[in-house]
């Protein structure tokens, strides 16, 4: 009797597990807080009306667009660089990526079945289809109420890291939910305080001489002539004339409204913080992370667009490959403004390097190797007949009797 071979019994013909986090799965407001759930709530709410968050996703999805490319072929650069129905691919790519975690490029075919175009779908559409064993065998789009197939081969599918899910990634959005939810809350707040004179500044204290209170009609008196007359931003200041009884009594700003303040600016940087931004180029006070503008430009380069950019070229050159023989796509860093100051460092640093040779040199900086010029063959020696010298002897002697 085998007692342990039940464990080892066709382990070769294991395959992943079919595993899917569903990014419309519902959870308790008791628990995670009151903030939307699903993605399209999350877009409309959190993304659409949050300014750090909006300009955030955009510095980046804008350098991933602006960025420099350099390829093996320049017919594939023409597909990436196509606008096709009004969307600009990488930039598109690169929204999707960190809002979504997930980016659906259909490669269009002409009519021998090359693509001729590329069109990133919206990835809250698509949906991926598996066999019995969990392996992906195509996409279903699902737009309008009809849904359509589409071929394994016909898209390329770009996503980021999700440790629960083999088949999905996992979006930026998500994680700084609960960040932008506090802001928007913030600004909500600060709004009501302006439509209400700014903020609370007093109280009106009634010392009734005789310990007779308001009556119903004075306190209606008394609270309207203060909305009409006093409360909102265009009253601000306006000096208030009190009859008997009235007192005015001058608040300040309490510590938890001091407290209020910085949460919202902790909120700001934890919403720079999920999408890859340094704070300072959000405009952040008190952030003092970088010495300059500079190292902070550089910084988002290197940690935030270079590697989303490299991601995105290496999943469509591979997408391509068989159509486009040894596609290679790349950002040219040289043209990269922002990364000027490295790469003059490296160029002083390889250049007084006496122990390398050029070719040694141009290959650490990426440059292409130097043409090989070939030797030219010694000419033959012309012989010298006879009567050359003798010519020349008559020369010389014609020059003489001159």
């Amino acid at each position: 009797m085998k007692i342990f071979g039940w464990k080892s019994a066709g382990r070769g013909k294991l395959r992943p597990a079919r595993s899917h986090v569903k990014l419309t799965r519902g959870y308790g407001i008791a628990a995670l807080g009151e903030w939307p759930r699903t993605y399209d709530e999350q877009v409309r709410r959190l993304y659409l009306e949050n300014t750090i968050a909006q300009r955030a996703v955009r510095l980046v999805a804008e350098g991933v667009a602006s960025a420099p490319l350099m390829t093996s072929d320049d017919g594939a650069l023409e597909l990436i660089n196509a606008t096709s129905g009004g969307q600009s691919l990488l930039e598109t790519i690169a929204v999707q990526l960190l809002l979504h975690g997930n980016a659906y490029v259909e490669m269009l075919p002409d009519a021998v079945g090359a693509p001729c175009e590329l069109y990133a779908l919206r990835p809250e559409r698509v949906q991926v289809e598996t066999d019995v064993d969990g392996w992906p065998m195509g996409f279903v789009y699902g737009a309008s109420g009809a849904a359509s197939r589409i071929a394994s081969d016909r898209i390329i599918h770009i996503r980021t890291i999700h440790p629960l899910d083999d088949h999905y990634g996992l979006g930026c959005l998500s994680a700084a939910a609960g960040a932008i939810a506090i802001h928007n809350a913030a600004s909500k707040w600060n709004k009501a305080l302006l439509d209400n004179a700014a903020r609370p500044s007093g109280a009106l204290v009634y010392e009734p001489g005789e310990g007779t209170p308001l009556s119903g009609e004075q306190f209606d008196r008394l609270k309207s002539e203060l909305e009409a007359s006093f409360a909102g931003a265009i009253n601000a200041g306006r000096p208030m004339l009190l009859e008997g009884g009235l007192k005015w009594q001058a608040l300040s700003m309490s510590p938890a409204d001091m407290d209020f303040v910085a949460l919202k600016s902790a909120a700001a940087r934890d919403i720079a913080l999920g999408f890859g931004v340094p704070p300072m180029l959000l405009g952040l006070p008190g952030d003092a992370t970088y010495a300059n503008y500079r190292e902070a430009n550089r910084a988002l380069w290197r940690q935030a667009i270079l590697p989303l950019a490299n991601k995105i070229l290496s999943a469509i050159a591979e997408g391509l490959a068989p159509w486009f023989d040894d596609l290679r796509l790349s950002v040219d860093l040289d043209q990269v403004s922002a990364l000027s100051e490295d790469r003059e460092r490296l160029w002083a640093q390889v250049t007084a390097a006496d122990f390398l040779s050029n070719a040694e040199k141009r290959t650490m900086l990426g440059l292409a190797p130097e043409p090989q010029i070939e030797a030219q063959p010694p000419a033959a020696p012309q012989p010298v007949t006879k009567a050359e010298p003798a010519r020349a002897q008559e020369e010389e002697q014609s020059s003489d009797e001159e």
